[in-house]
């Protein structure tokens, strides 16, 4: 229990510092806010009626108590210019990114899982150098390549799945995943290759144990040892890090939405930036953060459940 309580209060800590620092974001840019949002032709008068509606007048710790005030009662911030809340933003787009990141987790997963498997059976032969090769070389490929290699082949040249746009499940279920295809294994390739590393590696581990060698020895089929007996012990560190890989993915979600024109969180964010609108880029980069540490928190907790070794660390 008192494990728990230091990770409670070290996620307290953690989201303070996550509030603090997106608040600056408008106080460390160069210029003044208030011109940026209204342009180099504004006046003197308007830009002063920017500075008080936004609080930018009253000293920095007044504005900061005033926007987390907001952030408690459900106000993340709203466009200046056409009055759009953050909160709206989040009803309308938030469920695109959260499909887009499901659907690579479980690609990257069902991906990985196999792959590692064959990999750590045919340790050190051709086919396993094949598959570490591959993996390297997905690992150090940006997303964004990986996605313009993926439309080209798939979008232009075969003309096999769209480009861009998104259609809501909800409209068309065959459209939607094939809106979401190209996103979805941009995202997950490189979540792919490591987790199919990780889990070779520690298979190889497993497959030297006493009680392989001793299914081995019964005569019990390939198959089944692997996926019966070696598979469960040598997967706790691959979900483990699938668990807080999926706050890893939200950084990687908001370049592929952009390019692929997903109405998610992270096309509204570069959108706002280009638009200027600061107060949505702090709400919408405050849920983003907090998100990826509450992730990381859940899966730590989680981790802690299922190794009691590790409750009070």
């Amino acid at each position: 229990m008192a494990g728990v309580t230091r990770k409670v209060l070290r996620l307290l800590v953690v989201l303070f510092a996550v509030s603090a620092f997106t608040f600056l974001l408008t106080s460390l840019l160069p210029g003044d806010p208030a011109l940026s949002i209204l342009g180099p032709s504004a006046t003197p008068e308007s830009v002063a009626r920017v500075r008080h509606d936004l609080r930018l007048d009253k000293p920095l710790v007044v504005q900061y108590g005033h926007w987390v005030n907001g952030v408690f009662h459900g106000d993340l911030g709203r466009a200046y210019n056409n009055n759009e809340k953050v909160v709206d933003i989040l009803k309308e787009r938030l469920p695109v990114t959260l499909e887009l990141l499901v659907l690579a987790q479980v690609l990257a997963l069902a991906v990985a899982i196999p792959v590692g498997l064959y990999a750590a059976y045919r340790e050190n032969r051709l086919s396993d150098k094949v598959i570490t090769g591959v993996s390297f070389s997905l690992l150090s490929i940006p997303d964004f390549v990986v996605a313009i290699v993926l439309v080209y082949f798939f979008a232009v040249r075969l003309k096999v799945l769209p480009a861009s746009g998104f259609v809501h499940f909800s409209d068309s279920l065959t459209q939607n995943l094939r809106s979401m295809a190209l996103p979805t294994i941009a995202l997950a390739l490189a979540p792919a290759a490591v987790y199919s590393r990780l889990l070779r590696t520690d298979m190889i581990a497993t497959l030297q144990e006493d009680f392989i060698l001793t299914a081995r020895a019964k005569g019990m089929p390939t198959w089944r040892i692997l996926l019966g007996h070696a598979l469960r012990p040598s997967s706790f560190s691959l979900l483990t890090v699938a668990g807080i890989n999926t706050g890893a993915l939200i950084g990687g979600a908001v370049i592929v939405e952009y390019l692929f024109a997903l109405p998610g969180m992270g096309f509204r964010v570069v959108d706002a930036i280009s638009r200027r609108e600061y107060l949505v880029v702090q709400g919408l980069v405050l849920v983003i953060a907090a998100g990826y540490v509450i992730a990381n928190f859940l899966v730590d907790l989680l981790y802690s459940v299922v190794d009691p070794r590790i409750r009070n660390a």
